[in-house]
Parts: C-alpha cells; sequence; structure tokens
C-alpha cells in the first residue's frame, strides 16, 4: 500500500518547518527519478531536519527533491516502513539507518 499522500512537499529546511508535524509517523524522501529513503521516527520534523543538515551523507548524494509522511503511531511505524520499503525499494535504506 503506497503512501497516504504521493505529491511531495518541498524537501528544504522551509518546506520541513512548514508541512512536516512533530508527530510520530513514517516518511519518505525523493528526487524526481526514484524513492531516495523511507524512515520512521518518533518526530517526523526532526528527522527531516536532521538528514537535511548530513549535507555530505549519502542521502544527499541522491539530490533529494521532495518528502511525504503519513503519521502513525509508535506501535505501528517499524511496520509501516517495512512495507513501505518492500513497495519503493528507496536506493539508501540498506546504508542508513534510523
Amino acid at each position: 500500500m503506497p503512501f497516504e499522500r504521493i505529491i511531495p512537499h518541498p524537501f528544504t529546511a522551509g518546506g520541513v518547518q512548514a508541512y512536516a508535524p512533530l508527530s510520530s509517523g513514517v516518511y519518505g524522501i525523493s528526487n524526481a527519478r526514484q524513492w531516495i529513503y523511507i524512515g520512521e521516527t518518533g518526530n517526523i520534523q526532526s528527522a527531516l531536519l536532521t538528514h537535511l543538515r548530513q549535507a555530505g551523507g549519502p542521502l544527499m548524494q541522491y539530490q533529494p527533491a521532495g518528502f511525504v509522511y503519513e503519521v502513525c503511531d509508535q506501535n505501528n511505524r517499524a511496520q509501516r516502513q517495512g512495507r513501505l520499503i518492500q513497495e519503493y525499494d528507496p536506493a539508501c535504506n540498506g546504508h542508513l539507518s534510523r
């Protein structure tokens, strides 16, 4: 089952602060060609801002342009993340841990 929202928000500090909630959930980061990373966290906004600050990291080498997210509780996050990783096969999930 794909992300609930498929139209991404801009993956910039301003876009993350404007659109990403301070809530528990899963998130996906992409560029125009592929899914780069799918994560799960207790604070979506904080996790996305952390990725943005890692300018030389493997995720940023893929030139991410957008993000999507779903709010979900801690008990369902890991399972939902696993399903999304299977569906989208993001480039960096084997290289990053969150």
